[in-house]
């Protein structure tokens, strides 16, 4: 039985979807919590600063967050995201939709109480 106080590790894509665009070098991906309670979450533990730090040396420059609290979203725009921009780049992998793919597998700590809440993968 799981002590209801306690929180739980999950990844991103439990919690929340990823939309993105591109556009030059700068990638533009929002992340919608998939239930009103869980956005706090979002907000608390999804940083600009953590963003980044979670893509690694695949953002070269200044990331800003927006939130949209009335869509219960997070905004980010990558500057210095897509090696100098997708049509110039030789990185296959470099577009916003990898970037977003990618941040579905940021861990976030959720309390027990809102586990119901998560979206969870059917088997197989």
């Amino acid at each position: 039985m799981q002590d209801m106080n306690q929180d739980i590790r999950v990844p991103l894509e439990q919690v929340a979807h990823t939309r993105s665009g591109d556009k030059g070098n700068t990638s533009n991906i929002a992340v919608f919590a998939y239930e009103p309670e869980l956005y706090a979450l979002l907000k608390q533990q999804l940083s600009a600063e953590r963003f980044k730090a979670f893509h690694g040396p695949a953002i070269t420059g200044e990331v800003l967050r927006y939130e949209a609290d009335n869509l219960h979203a997070l905004n980010f725009v990558a500057h210095g995201a897509l090696g100098g921009g997708v049509s110039r780049s030789l990185s296959v992998d470099n577009y916003g939709k990898a970037l977003s793919a990618a941040i579905l597998g940021f861990e976030l700590f959720v309390p027990a109480a809102l586990a119901p809440l998560l979206h969870r993968r059917a088997p197989g």
